[in-house]
């Protein structure tokens, strides 16, 4: 055997002197095995006596240099064999040098301990690797391992800095409660299958940048004393950081997630970042202990149960992220999905201190939200609507008023209208479908467990209507007072006379907020106010003034009497009444009791109180038209 080949040779030079068994002309190299100590060749191609001469002078806590060697799983089983410490069952080793070596089987490195470095770059397991319960005093290096088998890594314990930078995974990846006492970095490493880092501790900074995990990550109860770099990572299933404590991590993220982002439980203590591209974003229960910036694209947002201590913002991000050098973070996970984002609950959660920018509200359950007066919202904001289209009410056509509703008003309605009525309300997610065919609990099943009563509704479009209000937006806030008195209306707990006022007040105006229906109304009274004077409150004739006295001697003051008789209800047909004459007055007097107040024309008795009943409503639908509109434009 030869040494390494020179540069003049035309062959590659490795770092160590290899043993080069096997070399051709088309391989220049041969064996990349670093030879044993005093030998020509590597473990591999020395014969059995040297073989076994080397390992029977190996003991437990020696450097052991297998760099590029090859190993089968018998020979690396009587290697480790020969390093086994008897106080603990397993490999102790010093310094570990396994640099670009190859693994053919299953290896076994459980409880194994590294009293020095351990360095495994560029080496392979083409089976199971098992590395549970070991302990690295040292530096661990991973980095461009490939790992085709099982990774086992669980519990075990890393002092130094542990590098897998660009390691690949092809099966399962286990690192459950592991501890890394120093770096963790991972940068670039690709997880074909399952990754479990459930109840690691990282006590430094963990990298993870630009890695890809293929199948589903988990993360569950996982702490981050330090930085927690997931900027560029890529998961292609559900990322799982359950009850995870993220201590001073000032971010998470960028990073695109194709299933759940899962932050359940997760505690945040420090200011930090989240920046998620994901389809779904669970924070049921999620602690903020500080402030924090949720920017987010295309997810469904779960917040049920969250603790804000501090201001939180949940904004929809527009453009795709990019990283500190400017460059786009890549979202294949998405393609061409809609990168809006849907909040689901906000149920239980304090709001006083959330604010909510560009995000779609339509399903959102506000029902045990707490504070929402307090709740900011700016932007652009979507609410649920009504369903569109016409519908029976009895025997007359109808369809709903076009306004922004809650989700909660879906279900109230969904379980309380029958029939045709009930048709687009979207019901409770745990109401019954009934035996009828008009689905989910239409008006045929109790009320939904869950499902909010009209009066809780009420509440929560009254405190969404002061949010607005109180940020400036009066025109926002119309809609959430319509809503308001409509669940009033239907709530059977507000008193009769109270609702028939709202009925009337609905019927009329839109709780004045509908101009065009309180102009109406005004129109069909001032044209049922025209008719009936030309019918009946016109008399036949004007009346003429009679002045009359009585004649006296000359010299005698003279008395006279101006009287006007009584006007004459106007005779014969019907339609002998309607002339442009009696139109015209009729037209005047309307006009001029409903605007000016006094008309001077001579009227019937039927007359004298049709235009009482016009000074009355005529100024008073009028005045609900002006409601209306100044509803809509104030600023």
């Amino acid at each position: 055997m030869t040494d390494e080949p020179s540069a003049a040779s035309g062959g590659p030079r490795l770092p160590w002197p290899h043993c080069g068994h096997g070399t051709t002309a088309d391989d220049r190299v041969g064996c990349r095995g670093v030879r044993i100590a005093g030998r020509a060749a590597c473990l591999v191609h020395v014969d059995e006596a040297e073989r076994a001469a080397y390992l029977g002078g190996l003991a437990p806590g020696a450097d052991v240099d297998q760099r590029g060697t090859s190993f089968d799983s018998r020979l690396a089983g009587r290697l480790l064999a020969a390093l086994r410490d008897p106080a603990t069952g397993g490999p102790r080793l010093g310094t570990a040098q396994f640099q670009e070596a190859s693994f053919a089987g299953n290896v076994q490195f459980e409880r194994a301990v590294f009293t020095g470095d351990a360095w495994f770059y560029g080496a392979s397991f083409g089976g199971d690797a098992q590395f549970a319960r070991a302990v690295f005093s040292g530096a661990a290096g991973f980095d461009q391992v490939t790992f085709v088998g099982r990774a086992r890594f669980d519990q075990a314990a890393f002092t130094g800095e542990a590098g897998f930078h660009g390691a690949t995974f092809a099966g399962e990846a286990g690192f459950e409660r592991a501890t890394f006492t120093g770096d963790a970095g991972f940068h670039g490493a690709a997880f074909t299958g399952e990754a479990r880092f459930d109840q690691a501790v990282f006590g430094s900074d963990a990298g993870f940048y630009g890695a890809a995990f293929r199948g589903e990550a988990g993360f569950h109860r996982a702490e981050f004393a330090g930085d927690a770099q997931f900027e560029r990572v890529e998961f292609s299933d559900d990322a799982g950081f359950r009850w995870a404590r993220f201590e001073a991590a000032p971010r998470l993220g960028r990073l695109t997630c194709a299933g759940t982002v899962e932050l359940s439980g997760a505690v945040f203590g420090a200011p930090v970042t989240v920046e998620v591209a994901a389809r779904a974003l669970a924070l049921r229960r999620t602690r903020f202990a500080s402030t924090a910036a949720l920017r987010v694209r295309y997810a469904h947002v779960d917040l049920s149960g969250a603790v804000l201590e501090y201001p939180v913002s949940l904004a929809a991000e527009p453009q795709p992220f990019t990283d500190d050098s400017g460059g786009e973070v890549v979202e294949r996970t998405h393609g061409d999905a809609d990168a809006g984002v849907r909040v689901l609950s906000l149920n239980g959660v304090d709001t006083s201190h959330l604010s909510l920018t560009d995000v779609d509200l339509a399903e959102c359950r506000l029902a045990g939200a707490v504070n929402l007066d307090q709740l900011s919202l700016s932007g652009r904001i979507t609410f649920a609507r009504p369903p569109a289209g016409w519908h029976r009410r009895g025997v007359l056509p109808a369809r709903w008023s076009r306004r922004k509703v809650l989700v909660e008003e879906h279900h109230v309605r969904a379980a309380g209208h029958r029939g045709p009525a009930a048709r687009g309300w979207r019901p409770h997610p745990n109401s019954d479908p009934g035996p009828g065919p008009e689905g989910p609990g239409r008006g045929n099943a109790p009320p939904a467990p869950g499902s909010p009563r009209a009066v809780v509704v009420a509440g929560l479009y009254r405190q969404l209507r002061k949010a607005l209000e109180d940020g400036k937006n009066e025109p926002g806030a119309a809609d959430f007072y319509y809503g308001e008195m409509e669940m009033r209306r239907r709530d059977r707990g507000t008193p009769f006379p109270e609702r028939l006022l709202l009925r009337l007040y609905w019927a009329t105006s839109g709780y004045g907020l509908r101009a065009s229906r309180a102009l109406a109304w005004l129109g069909a009274a001032m044209t049922a106010t025209v008719l009936a004077l030309m019918l009946w409150g016109l008399p036949a004739d004007e009346p003429k003034p009679v002045v009359t006295g009585r004649q006296v001697a000359a010299g005698q003051e003279l008395a006279l009497v101006t009287d006007t008789p009584a006007p004459v209800n106007p005779g014969g047909p019907l339609a002998d009444r309607f002339t442009a004459e009696r139109f015209e007055k009729a037209l005047r007097v309307v006009i001029n009791s409903g605007v000016f107040r006094s008309s001077g024309q001579h009227l019937t008795t039927a007359g004298t109180y049709t235009e009482m009943a016009a000074r009355f409503s005529a100024p008073l639908l009028l005045a609900l038209a002006v409601l209306a509109v100044r509803a809509r434009v104030k600023r």
